[in-house]
């Protein structure tokens, strides 16, 4: 099938192209993109006054199957993320069972070829039922295709285990992505520490239990040679300590979050557990440091930490609510709204954070719309505003951050293998 789309501002950081151009889709690959084709397709879309990206590299998704389909399934996952643009996904290990063998990734797998409708990539646990106790068989795991390690929602305490794991993802070539944490300096908090978390009555989580294992994990990254990732940076220290790294020429590359970019610990003053996420959100300094870091490139990827959770889970005491919120649906709205029309970054860079930064650190051939590659593509409305309503999600789970703001930029139309596979519905 030809699919022609017309008129749309293409924006490629991979071959450094923002300006008004044609695509001609053929046979699920980018055909050609020049400033005007009139080739007989079987299909026309004009994206006048659209912009046109690569599709969304998410590289730290939670889709919860196997163990809690209640808060999330494959099925349900995927086409969240082809809502908001997203069409290729990691998903994390921390399931029920971890993906931790051989066997449960095949499990997995099974799973994704029947039910998923966007690219799936896995992730492995580093440690066995993510215990941080034993190393899972990484060079038996990588041939399964794996392309990443992680004990994401727990950090590797043990310091000669995570060196070991390491030295094996080196040897695998693949990278160690890590959920910095100690939990001797954060352990029992459930807000940042702070003037505000003093004001609620809650206990407080330290920027030091992130940045201190940010260093150890850095640093031993650095003694093995190997591709380090740090998950979900939430304060200004973690920010400055990975650009230290990156000077020195240390192979680490970096995420946040929309909800570390947009909101502070402010937001829960109200004490809201759709706004409790772990990292949990900052203080306003750290929020400009995470915008800065983004903006001089120290922050190479955004990625929503997507973390679906039941009502029961969520509409509880704030000390006992669960971490997490969904951000498939929102994230592209929330960097739109808070990234590029502020200036911050520009839609080239924003697509380099979004698309290829992610594909290159995963190793992947997804992010950029070269002719010959997958025709994955998303065309967006930048200047539509849209309220988030809860009832409006497709993910199982509604807990999110940006319920009831004001978002700017729609996905309307998802391409993935060149056929589309999400567009917009218009409401009356």
């Amino acid at each position: 099938m030809k699919l022609l789309i017309k008129n749309g501002r293409v924006v490629d950081p991979a071959n450094n192209l923002d300006e008004p151009r044609d695509i001609l889709v053929e046979n699920g690959k980018i055909n050609r993109i020049a400033k005007v084709i009139n080739n007989g397709a079987d299909k026309t879309i004009d994206a006048a006054g659209k912009i046109v990206l690569p599709g969304l590299v998410d590289m730290h998704v939670h889709l919860r199957q196997p163990g809690r389909e209640d808060k999330e399934t494959i099925a349900s996952g995927t086409k969240a993320a082809l809502k908001g643009g997203v069409t290729t996904l990691l998903a994390m290990a921390n399931t029920s069972p971890a993906i931790d063998s051989v066997e449960n990734i095949r499990m997995l797998k099974d799973i994704i070829a029947e039910t998923a409708v966007n690219n799936v990539l896995i992730c492995a646990a580093i440690t066995e039922a993510r215990s941080g106790k034993e190393l899972t068989q990484i060079a038996k795991l990588r041939k399964e295709s794996i392309v990443a390690i992680s004990d994401d929602g727990a950090s590797v305490d043990s310091t000669e285990l995570m060196y070991k794991a390491m030295r094996k993802a080196r040897e695998n070539k693949i990278p160690v992505i890590c959920h910095c944490e100690d939990k001797l300096l954060s352990g029992g908090g459930v807000m940042n520490l702070g003037s505000i978390s003093t004001r609620l009555g809650l206990k407080g989580i330290s920027p030091e239990s992130e940045y201190k294992r940010v260093q150890r994990d850095i640093s031993l990254a650095e003694k093995a040679k190997c591709r380090v990732h740090i998950c979900h940076v939430s304060c200004a220290e973690t920010v400055e300590i990975i650009a230290k790294a990156k000077k020195k020429g240390v192979k680490v590359t970096c995420e946040t979050a929309p909800h570390y970019f947009s909101l502070c610990e402010e937001a829960l003053l109200e004490y809201d557990t759709n706004k409790k996420m772990n990292p949990p959100l900052r203080s306003r300094k750290d929020l400009e440091a995470i915008k800065e870091g983004l903006a001089k490139g120290v922050i190479d990827a955004i990625a929503s930490d997507h973390a679906p959770h039941t009502i029961s889970d969520k509409d509880i005491e704030f000390d006992r609510a669960e971490f997490g919120v969904i951000g498939l649906e929102t994230e592209l709205a929330a960097a739109i709204t808070y990234l590029v029309l502020p200036r911050v970054l520009s839609w080239a860079e924003l697509a380099k954070k979004m698309s290829w930064n992610p594909a290159r650190i995963l190793g992947i051939d997804k992010g950029t719309l070269t002719p010959g590659r997958d025709a994955d593509l998303i065309i967006v409305d930048p200047e539509k505003s849209w309220l988030v309503k809860k009832e409006d999600f497709v993910s199982k789970s509604k807990n999110s951050a940006f319920i009831g703001v004001d978002l700017k930029g729609v996905v309307e139309t998802t391409i993935l293998d060149g056929k589309i596979a999400y567009k917009q519905e218009i409401k009356d």
